[in-house]
Protein backbone atom coordinates (compact mmCIF):
# COMPACT_ATOMS: atom_id res chain seq x y z
CA UNK A 1 0.00 0.00 0.00
CA UNK A 2 1.20 3.00 -0.81
CA UNK A 3 1.24 5.43 2.53
CA UNK A 4 1.65 9.35 2.18
CA UNK A 5 4.39 9.52 5.47
CA UNK A 6 4.19 13.09 7.58
CA UNK A 7 6.47 13.69 10.68
CA UNK A 8 6.84 16.46 13.09
CA UNK A 9 9.94 16.49 16.27
CA UNK A 10 9.34 18.17 19.26
CA UNK A 11 13.10 19.11 20.98
CA UNK A 12 13.29 20.85 24.25
CA UNK A 13 15.15 23.95 25.82
CA UNK A 14 15.97 21.71 28.60
CA UNK A 15 15.60 18.40 30.09
CA UNK A 16 12.02 18.00 31.99
CA UNK A 17 10.56 20.83 30.03
CA UNK A 18 7.55 18.34 28.08
CA UNK A 19 9.09 17.21 25.89
CA UNK A 20 7.28 13.53 26.47
CA UNK A 21 4.43 15.13 27.42
CA UNK A 22 3.57 17.24 24.47
CA UNK A 23 4.56 14.40 22.13
CA UNK A 24 1.55 12.19 23.99
CA UNK A 25 -0.72 14.66 23.36
CA UNK A 26 0.03 14.87 19.63
CA UNK A 27 -0.25 10.94 19.62
CA UNK A 28 -3.59 11.30 21.10
CA UNK A 29 -4.79 13.92 18.51
CA UNK A 30 -3.35 12.62 15.35
CA UNK A 31 -5.01 9.21 16.57
CA UNK A 32 -8.41 10.86 17.59
CA UNK A 33 -8.28 12.70 13.82
CA UNK A 34 -8.09 9.08 12.11
CA UNK A 35 -4.57 8.51 11.49
CA UNK A 36 -2.18 5.85 11.97
CA UNK A 37 0.45 7.39 14.43
CA UNK A 38 3.78 6.33 15.81
CA UNK A 39 5.91 7.89 18.42
CA UNK A 40 9.73 7.53 17.83
CA UNK A 41 12.73 8.22 19.97
CA UNK A 42 16.32 7.62 18.75
CA UNK A 43 17.88 7.70 21.81
CA UNK A 44 17.07 7.39 25.33
CA UNK A 45 18.52 6.88 28.49
CA UNK A 46 15.92 6.29 31.35
CA UNK A 47 16.16 3.38 34.06
CA UNK A 48 12.57 3.38 33.66
CA UNK A 49 12.07 0.51 30.88
CA UNK A 50 9.41 -1.89 29.32
CA UNK A 51 9.12 -5.50 28.28
CA UNK A 52 7.56 -5.60 24.84
CA UNK A 53 5.49 -8.49 23.64
CA UNK A 54 8.49 -10.27 22.03
CA UNK A 55 10.50 -9.97 24.93
CA UNK A 56 12.57 -6.23 23.68
CA UNK A 57 13.27 -3.78 26.02
CA UNK A 58 12.54 -0.22 25.67
CA UNK A 59 12.01 3.39 27.41
CA UNK A 60 8.31 3.67 29.17
CA UNK A 61 7.91 7.56 27.49
CA UNK A 62 7.40 6.02 24.30
CA UNK A 63 5.28 3.09 25.89
CA UNK A 64 3.08 5.80 26.86
CA UNK A 65 3.07 7.71 24.02
CA UNK A 66 1.98 4.32 22.03
CA UNK A 67 -0.84 3.69 24.49
CA UNK A 68 -1.71 7.29 23.79
CA UNK A 69 -1.42 6.57 20.08
CA UNK A 70 -3.62 3.17 20.75
CA UNK A 71 -1.02 1.03 19.40
CA UNK A 72 1.09 -1.65 21.07
CA UNK A 73 4.37 -0.30 21.99
CA UNK A 74 7.45 -2.22 19.79
CA UNK A 75 10.94 -1.60 20.19
CA UNK A 76 11.69 0.21 16.54
CA UNK A 77 9.94 3.23 18.57
CA UNK A 78 12.65 3.33 20.92
CA UNK A 79 16.08 1.53 19.04
CA UNK A 80 18.94 2.97 21.57
CA UNK A 81 17.86 2.65 25.16
CA UNK A 82 20.71 3.81 28.00
CA UNK A 83 20.36 2.52 30.90
CA UNK A 84 23.01 3.82 33.78
CA UNK A 85 24.81 1.78 36.17
CA UNK A 86 27.05 3.84 37.84
CA UNK A 87 27.70 7.63 37.34
CA UNK A 88 30.06 6.69 34.48
CA UNK A 89 28.65 3.69 32.77
CA UNK A 90 25.70 2.58 31.12
CA UNK A 91 23.93 -0.93 29.69
CA UNK A 92 23.34 0.03 25.84
CA UNK A 93 20.02 -1.49 24.93
CA UNK A 94 20.01 -1.76 21.08
CA UNK A 95 16.85 -2.89 19.30
CA UNK A 96 15.51 -4.17 22.98
CA UNK A 97 18.32 -6.11 23.26
CA UNK A 98 21.91 -5.60 25.32
CA UNK A 99 24.50 -4.87 23.65
CA UNK A 100 27.31 -4.27 25.94
CA UNK A 101 28.25 -2.02 28.82
CA UNK A 102 30.02 1.15 28.00
CA UNK A 103 31.48 4.27 29.52
CA UNK A 104 30.41 8.16 28.10
CA UNK A 105 33.36 8.53 26.30
CA UNK A 106 32.90 5.50 24.71
CA UNK A 107 29.60 5.49 23.78
CA UNK A 108 30.11 9.40 22.69
CA UNK A 109 32.73 7.69 19.92
CA UNK A 110 30.98 4.74 19.18
CA UNK A 111 27.43 5.86 18.83
CA UNK A 112 27.77 7.20 15.08
CA UNK A 113 27.81 3.65 14.32
CA UNK A 114 24.30 3.05 15.64
CA UNK A 115 22.97 5.86 12.44
CA UNK A 116 21.99 2.59 10.55
CA UNK A 117 19.86 0.66 13.39
CA UNK A 118 18.07 4.10 13.86
CA UNK A 119 17.15 3.96 10.37
CA UNK A 120 16.09 0.80 10.47
CA UNK A 121 13.60 1.58 12.71
CA UNK A 122 12.69 4.43 11.57
CA UNK A 123 12.01 3.59 7.79
CA UNK A 124 9.75 0.90 9.58
CA UNK A 125 7.87 3.53 10.95
CA UNK A 126 7.60 5.42 7.52
CA UNK A 127 6.50 2.59 5.74
CA UNK A 128 3.65 1.50 8.06
CA UNK A 129 2.28 4.80 10.00
CA UNK A 130 0.58 8.14 8.41
CA UNK A 131 2.41 10.33 10.94
CA UNK A 132 5.35 9.82 13.02
CA UNK A 133 5.94 12.13 16.41
CA UNK A 134 9.83 12.27 16.94
CA UNK A 135 11.28 13.65 20.35
CA UNK A 136 14.57 14.66 21.14
CA UNK A 137 16.52 14.31 24.51
CA UNK A 138 17.66 16.98 26.71
CA UNK A 139 18.71 20.12 25.17
CA UNK A 140 19.68 20.64 20.88
CA UNK A 141 22.04 23.42 22.24
CA UNK A 142 24.77 21.32 24.20
CA UNK A 143 28.03 22.51 21.80
CA UNK A 144 29.90 20.07 23.47
CA UNK A 145 28.33 17.08 22.62
CA UNK A 146 26.48 18.31 18.85
CA UNK A 147 29.54 16.05 16.89
CA UNK A 148 27.34 12.78 15.75
CA UNK A 149 24.06 13.81 17.04
CA UNK A 150 21.74 10.99 16.90
CA UNK A 151 18.89 12.12 18.90
CA UNK A 152 18.09 16.01 18.34
CA UNK A 153 19.19 18.28 15.55
CA UNK A 154 21.28 15.14 13.98
CA UNK A 155 17.76 12.80 14.29
CA UNK A 156 15.91 15.63 12.54
CA UNK A 157 18.41 15.69 9.61
CA UNK A 158 18.47 11.83 9.23
CA UNK A 159 14.22 11.94 8.79
CA UNK A 160 14.17 15.09 7.51
CA UNK A 161 11.47 16.07 10.15
CA UNK A 162 10.58 19.71 10.90
CA UNK A 163 10.88 20.62 14.36
CA UNK A 164 8.60 22.36 17.28
CA UNK A 165 10.86 23.84 20.27
CA UNK A 166 9.16 23.34 23.53
CA UNK A 167 10.04 25.71 26.45
CA UNK A 168 8.96 25.71 30.08
CA UNK A 169 8.47 28.91 31.53
CA UNK A 170 7.47 27.63 35.49
CA UNK A 171 11.39 27.32 35.81
CA UNK A 172 11.94 30.86 34.33
CA UNK A 173 13.81 32.58 31.91
CA UNK A 174 11.92 31.06 28.84
CA UNK A 175 12.53 33.99 26.57
CA UNK A 176 16.11 33.63 27.45
CA UNK A 177 16.07 29.90 26.76
CA UNK A 178 14.15 30.14 23.56
CA UNK A 179 16.33 32.57 21.89
CA UNK A 180 19.95 31.18 23.46
CA UNK A 181 18.54 27.41 22.00
CA UNK A 182 17.54 28.65 18.99
CA UNK A 183 20.90 30.51 18.57
CA UNK A 184 23.53 28.33 19.29
CA UNK A 185 21.73 26.09 16.61
CA UNK A 186 23.40 26.04 13.07
CA UNK A 187 21.87 28.34 10.08
CA UNK A 188 20.24 24.52 8.82
CA UNK A 189 19.12 23.27 12.31
CA UNK A 190 17.49 26.82 12.75
CA UNK A 191 15.57 26.44 9.77
CA UNK A 192 14.31 23.12 10.99
CA UNK A 193 12.28 24.56 13.67
CA UNK A 194 9.10 25.77 12.67
CA UNK A 195 7.39 26.67 15.87
CA UNK A 196 7.71 27.33 19.72
CA UNK A 197 5.40 25.44 22.44
CA UNK A 198 5.38 27.58 26.04
CA UNK A 199 5.03 24.88 28.35
CA UNK A 200 3.42 24.79 31.85
CA UNK A 201 2.04 28.22 32.18
CA UNK A 202 0.48 29.65 35.54
CA UNK A 203 -1.39 33.05 35.24
CA UNK A 204 -2.98 35.35 32.82
CA UNK A 205 -1.78 34.80 29.63
CA UNK A 206 -2.43 38.18 28.40
CA UNK A 207 0.68 39.39 29.99
CA UNK A 208 2.81 37.25 27.81
CA UNK A 209 1.93 38.69 24.69
CA UNK A 210 4.39 41.67 24.63
CA UNK A 211 7.06 38.99 25.30
CA UNK A 212 5.87 36.04 22.61
CA UNK A 213 5.92 39.34 19.99
CA UNK A 214 9.50 40.20 20.54
CA UNK A 215 10.72 36.80 20.83
CA UNK A 216 8.70 35.82 17.14
CA UNK A 217 10.63 39.28 16.45
CA UNK A 218 13.91 37.92 17.62
CA UNK A 219 13.72 34.34 16.26
CA UNK A 220 11.63 34.40 13.45
CA UNK A 221 9.76 31.16 14.33
CA UNK A 222 6.16 31.50 15.58
CA UNK A 223 4.78 30.50 18.86
CA UNK A 224 2.00 28.10 18.11
CA UNK A 225 0.40 28.30 21.65
CA UNK A 226 1.15 28.46 25.61
CA UNK A 227 -0.20 25.03 27.47
CA UNK A 228 -1.13 26.04 31.31
CA UNK A 229 0.25 24.13 33.96
CA UNK A 230 -2.04 21.05 34.49
CA UNK A 231 -1.88 18.09 36.83
CA UNK A 232 -2.76 15.05 34.90
CA UNK A 233 -1.74 11.39 35.64
CA UNK A 234 -0.20 10.54 32.77
CA UNK A 235 3.24 8.86 34.03
CA UNK A 236 6.93 10.87 34.01
CA UNK A 237 9.80 9.67 31.70
CA UNK A 238 12.65 9.60 34.36
CA UNK A 239 13.37 10.02 38.01
CA UNK A 240 12.43 13.46 38.32
CA UNK A 241 9.18 12.38 38.44
CA UNK A 242 9.49 10.55 42.33
CA UNK A 243 8.69 14.01 43.23
CA UNK A 244 5.16 14.33 42.07
CA UNK A 245 3.19 12.48 44.97
CA UNK A 246 2.04 15.03 47.25
CA UNK A 247 1.17 13.24 50.69
CA UNK A 248 -2.41 13.49 51.57
CA UNK A 249 -3.32 14.57 55.35
CA UNK A 250 -6.15 12.57 56.09
CA UNK A 251 -5.29 9.67 54.10
CA UNK A 252 -6.17 5.75 55.82
CA UNK A 253 -3.02 3.99 54.37
CA UNK A 254 0.47 5.60 54.21
CA UNK A 255 2.85 3.76 52.01
CA UNK A 256 6.73 4.79 52.00
CA UNK A 257 8.59 3.91 49.13
CA UNK A 258 12.65 3.46 49.49
CA UNK A 259 14.17 5.85 47.46
CA UNK A 260 17.01 3.37 46.36
CA UNK A 261 20.09 5.18 44.65
CA UNK A 262 19.75 3.26 41.44
CA UNK A 263 16.02 2.99 41.48
CA UNK A 264 14.12 1.55 38.43
CA UNK A 265 11.15 1.35 37.32
CA UNK A 266 9.55 3.67 39.51
CA UNK A 267 5.88 4.24 37.66
CA UNK A 268 5.30 0.63 38.88
CA UNK A 269 3.77 2.86 42.07
CA UNK A 270 1.84 5.04 39.69
CA UNK A 271 -1.25 3.25 40.63
CA UNK A 272 -1.72 3.40 44.00
CA UNK A 273 -1.58 7.05 43.95
CA UNK A 274 -4.95 7.19 42.65
CA UNK A 275 -6.47 5.70 45.11
CA UNK A 276 -8.29 8.59 47.03
CA UNK A 277 -7.46 7.38 50.94
CA UNK A 278 -3.65 6.25 49.70
CA UNK A 279 -0.69 8.70 50.26
CA UNK A 280 2.41 7.90 49.23
CA UNK A 281 6.05 9.24 50.03
CA UNK A 282 9.94 8.63 48.79
CA UNK A 283 12.27 7.42 51.90
CA UNK A 284 15.88 7.89 51.94
CA UNK A 285 16.33 8.04 55.69
CA UNK A 286 15.72 5.53 58.42
CA UNK A 287 14.32 8.45 60.45
CA UNK A 288 11.55 8.80 57.80
CA UNK A 289 9.83 5.24 58.16
CA UNK A 290 8.03 4.52 61.04
CA UNK A 291 4.33 5.57 60.77
CA UNK A 292 3.33 3.78 57.43
CA UNK A 293 1.19 0.48 56.51
CA UNK A 294 3.31 -0.56 54.06
CA UNK A 295 6.65 0.13 52.74
CA UNK A 296 7.86 -0.66 48.91
CA UNK A 297 10.87 -1.68 47.87
CA UNK A 298 11.13 -0.87 44.53
CA UNK A 299 13.16 -2.29 41.15
CA UNK A 300 16.97 -1.42 41.26
CA UNK A 301 19.53 -1.20 38.08
CA UNK A 302 22.14 -2.26 40.58
CA UNK A 303 20.47 -4.54 43.71
CA UNK A 304 23.79 -5.10 45.16
CA UNK A 305 25.00 -1.58 45.07
CA UNK A 306 21.62 -0.52 46.86
CA UNK A 307 21.28 -3.36 49.70
CA UNK A 308 24.95 -2.38 50.22
CA UNK A 309 23.79 1.52 50.68
CA UNK A 310 20.99 0.68 52.71
CA UNK A 311 22.98 -1.25 55.36
CA UNK A 312 24.99 1.72 55.18
CA UNK A 313 22.36 4.47 56.18
CA UNK A 314 20.81 1.77 58.40
CA UNK A 315 17.45 1.96 56.30
CA UNK A 316 17.55 -1.97 56.46
CA UNK A 317 17.84 -2.45 59.87
CA UNK A 318 14.28 -0.31 60.11
CA UNK A 319 12.74 -2.10 57.72
CA UNK A 320 13.61 -5.36 59.26
CA UNK A 321 12.51 -3.96 62.92
CA UNK A 322 8.95 -2.60 61.17
CA UNK A 323 8.41 -5.65 59.67
CA UNK A 324 8.16 -7.71 62.58
CA UNK A 325 6.47 -5.40 64.13
CA UNK A 326 3.28 -6.33 61.35
CA UNK A 327 4.23 -3.77 58.60
CA UNK A 328 3.40 -4.84 55.52
CA UNK A 329 6.63 -4.82 53.14
CA UNK A 330 6.40 -5.22 49.34
CA UNK A 331 9.82 -5.84 47.21
CA UNK A 332 9.31 -5.48 43.43
CA UNK A 333 11.97 -7.41 41.30
CA UNK A 334 15.23 -5.95 42.85
CA UNK A 335 12.94 -4.93 45.33
CA UNK A 336 12.29 -8.50 45.93
CA UNK A 337 16.08 -9.90 45.75
CA UNK A 338 16.56 -7.59 48.86
CA UNK A 339 13.83 -9.29 51.08
CA UNK A 340 16.19 -12.79 50.37
CA UNK A 341 18.44 -13.88 52.78
CA UNK A 342 21.83 -13.38 50.02
CA UNK A 343 22.60 -12.11 47.14
CA UNK A 344 25.18 -13.45 45.02
CA UNK A 345 26.96 -11.66 42.32
CA UNK A 346 29.82 -14.49 41.17
CA UNK A 347 30.30 -12.65 37.32
CA UNK A 348 30.44 -9.16 39.13
CA UNK A 349 27.95 -8.09 36.71
CA UNK A 350 26.93 -5.58 39.39
CA UNK A 351 29.10 -4.54 41.73
CA UNK A 352 33.14 -6.07 42.85
CA UNK A 353 30.91 -7.60 45.90
CA UNK A 354 30.17 -11.02 45.11
CA UNK A 355 28.04 -11.54 47.53
CA UNK A 356 26.02 -9.40 50.34
CA UNK A 357 23.13 -10.48 53.00
CA UNK A 358 20.04 -9.25 52.27
CA UNK A 359 17.19 -8.18 54.47
CA UNK A 360 16.04 -11.81 55.32
CA UNK A 361 12.65 -11.57 55.68
CA UNK A 362 11.92 -14.12 52.95
CA UNK A 363 13.63 -17.43 52.72
CA UNK A 364 15.41 -17.41 49.22
CA UNK A 365 18.54 -16.36 47.56
CA UNK A 366 19.43 -14.72 44.57
CA UNK A 367 22.23 -15.43 42.25
CA UNK A 368 23.18 -12.67 39.47
CA UNK A 369 23.57 -14.46 35.78
CA UNK A 370 25.05 -13.37 32.90
CA UNK A 371 21.62 -13.71 31.02
CA UNK A 372 18.67 -10.89 31.26
CA UNK A 373 15.37 -12.07 32.17
CA UNK A 374 12.99 -9.96 29.67
CA UNK A 375 9.70 -11.50 29.11
CA UNK A 376 5.77 -10.13 29.29
CA UNK A 377 3.89 -12.25 31.83
CA UNK A 378 0.78 -13.59 32.92
CA UNK A 379 -1.02 -15.61 35.27
CA UNK A 380 -3.48 -16.66 37.92
CA UNK A 381 -2.56 -16.23 41.73
CA UNK A 382 -2.95 -19.84 43.54
CA UNK A 383 -0.80 -20.04 46.18
CA UNK A 384 -2.51 -16.82 48.46
CA UNK A 385 -1.47 -16.80 52.38
CA UNK A 386 -0.80 -14.26 54.77
CA UNK A 387 -1.64 -10.74 53.73
CA UNK A 388 -3.04 -12.53 50.52
CA UNK A 389 -5.03 -14.93 52.53
CA UNK A 390 -8.69 -15.47 50.62
CA UNK A 391 -7.58 -14.11 47.56
CA UNK A 392 -9.14 -16.67 44.74
CA UNK A 393 -8.26 -16.62 41.14
CA UNK A 394 -7.50 -13.21 40.43
CA UNK A 395 -5.62 -12.93 37.34
CA UNK A 396 -2.43 -11.01 37.06
CA UNK A 397 0.14 -9.50 34.39
CA UNK A 398 3.05 -7.25 34.05
CA UNK A 399 6.57 -7.81 32.91
CA UNK A 400 10.34 -9.18 34.14
CA UNK A 401 13.17 -7.49 33.52
CA UNK A 402 16.23 -8.77 35.89
CA UNK A 403 19.62 -10.04 36.00
CA UNK A 404 19.49 -12.90 38.21
CA UNK A 405 17.16 -15.74 39.38
CA UNK A 406 16.10 -15.95 43.07
CA UNK A 407 15.22 -19.64 44.57
CA UNK A 408 14.14 -20.85 47.81
CA UNK A 409 16.73 -21.61 50.82
CA UNK A 410 15.80 -25.50 51.58
CA UNK A 411 16.98 -26.06 55.25
CA UNK A 412 17.73 -29.45 55.02
CA UNK A 413 19.70 -28.90 51.63
CA UNK A 414 20.45 -25.70 50.43
CA UNK A 415 21.63 -27.24 47.40
CA UNK A 416 17.95 -27.97 46.12
CA UNK A 417 16.77 -25.12 44.01
CA UNK A 418 13.72 -26.57 43.15
CA UNK A 419 10.31 -26.01 44.43
CA UNK A 420 9.18 -28.63 46.60
CA UNK A 421 6.10 -29.50 48.96
CA UNK A 422 7.70 -28.33 52.34
CA UNK A 423 9.26 -24.99 50.59
CA UNK A 424 8.03 -22.04 49.96
CA UNK A 425 5.55 -21.35 47.58
CA UNK A 426 5.57 -19.05 44.31
CA UNK A 427 2.06 -17.24 44.14
CA UNK A 428 1.71 -17.62 40.90
CA UNK A 429 2.22 -21.79 41.00
CA UNK A 430 5.82 -21.65 38.58
CA UNK A 431 9.08 -23.88 39.04
CA UNK A 432 10.88 -20.64 38.85
CA UNK A 433 10.09 -17.95 41.01
CA UNK A 434 8.16 -15.24 39.91
CA UNK A 435 6.64 -13.97 43.58
CA UNK A 436 6.08 -14.93 47.15
CA UNK A 437 4.39 -13.81 50.24
CA UNK A 438 4.83 -15.00 53.62
CA UNK A 439 2.78 -13.30 56.15
CA UNK A 440 3.01 -9.48 56.14
CA UNK A 441 5.67 -9.70 53.47
CA UNK A 442 5.57 -9.93 49.82
CA UNK A 443 7.70 -10.06 46.62
CA UNK A 444 7.79 -10.29 42.96
CA UNK A 445 9.41 -9.97 39.92
CA UNK A 446 6.20 -8.41 38.64
CA UNK A 447 7.05 -4.55 37.32
CA UNK A 448 3.35 -3.31 36.58
CA UNK A 449 1.68 -5.36 39.78
CA UNK A 450 -0.40 -2.37 40.98
CA UNK A 451 -1.61 -1.58 37.74
CA UNK A 452 -3.78 -5.14 38.05
CA UNK A 453 -6.58 -3.14 39.63
CA UNK A 454 -8.52 -6.42 41.01
CA UNK A 455 -4.91 -7.43 42.56
CA UNK A 456 -4.70 -3.57 44.29
CA UNK A 457 -8.25 -3.44 45.37
CA UNK A 458 -7.71 -6.82 47.42
CA UNK A 459 -4.61 -5.72 48.89
CA UNK A 460 -5.58 -2.13 49.65
CA UNK A 461 -8.50 -4.09 51.33
CA UNK A 462 -6.34 -6.27 53.58
CA UNK A 463 -4.13 -2.95 54.53
CA UNK A 464 -7.73 -1.36 55.85
CA UNK A 465 -8.88 -4.67 57.48
CA UNK A 466 -5.91 -4.67 59.73
CA UNK A 467 -6.21 -0.89 60.52
CA UNK A 468 -10.16 -1.39 61.27
CA UNK A 469 -11.32 1.13 58.82
CA UNK A 470 -14.35 0.44 55.71
CA UNK A 471 -12.98 -1.52 53.16
CA UNK A 472 -14.00 -0.08 49.62
CA UNK A 473 -16.11 -1.86 46.73
CA UNK A 474 -14.87 0.23 43.98
CA UNK A 475 -12.89 -1.56 41.24
CA UNK A 476 -10.88 1.22 40.08
CA UNK A 477 -9.61 0.58 36.59
CA UNK A 478 -6.16 1.78 36.23
CA UNK A 479 -5.89 1.19 32.45
CA UNK A 480 -9.43 3.20 32.18
CA UNK A 481 -8.06 5.80 34.37
CA UNK A 482 -4.93 6.59 32.17
CA UNK A 483 -7.39 6.42 28.71
CA UNK A 484 -9.08 8.95 30.20
CA UNK A 485 -6.13 11.10 30.90
CA UNK A 486 -4.62 10.76 27.25
CA UNK A 487 -8.18 12.69 26.20
CA UNK A 488 -7.93 15.08 28.93
CA UNK A 489 -4.53 16.16 27.63
CA UNK A 490 -5.32 16.31 24.08
CA UNK A 491 -8.01 18.42 25.15
CA UNK A 492 -6.35 20.67 26.93
CA UNK A 493 -3.70 21.14 23.80
CA UNK A 494 -6.61 21.59 21.52
CA UNK A 495 -7.77 24.07 23.11
CA UNK A 496 -4.41 25.99 23.54
CA UNK A 497 -2.25 25.06 20.81
CA UNK A 498 -2.94 25.93 16.66
CA UNK A 499 -3.29 22.50 15.62
CA UNK A 500 -4.23 23.65 12.28
CA UNK A 501 -0.80 25.29 11.90
CA UNK A 502 0.99 21.98 13.19
CA UNK A 503 -0.53 19.76 10.11
CA UNK A 504 0.35 22.77 7.62
CA UNK A 505 4.05 22.44 9.36
CA UNK A 506 4.07 18.21 8.69
CA UNK A 507 2.61 19.37 5.04
CA UNK A 508 5.25 21.61 4.47
CA UNK A 509 3.03 24.66 3.97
Amino acid sequence: MDRTHRNIMILGTGSNVGKSIINTGLCRIFYQDGFSVSPFKSQNMALNSFITKDGKEMGRAQVVQAEAANIEPEAFMNPILLKPTTDRKSQVIVNGKIFKNMDAREYFAYKHNLKGEIMKAYEHIRKNFDICVLEGAGSPAEINLKEDDIVNTGMAEMADTPVILVADIDRGGVFAAIYGTIMLLEESERKRIKGVIINKFRGDKSLLTPGIEMIENLTNVPVLGVIPYVKLGIEEEDSLGIDKYKQKKDAKIKISVIRLKRVSNFTDIDALAHYEDVSIKYVEKASELGDEDMIIIPGSKNTVEDMKDLIEKDISRQIVRLARTGTFIFGICGGFQILGQKISDPHEMESNLKEISGLGLLEIETVMEKGKVTTQYENTIKNASGILEGISEIKVKGYEIHQGYSYPIEEKNSENKEMSEDSIKCIFGDEKIKGIVKDNIIGTYLHGIFDNSEFTNYLLNAIRRKKGVDELSENFSFAEYKNNEYDKLAKILRENLDIKKIYEIMDGE
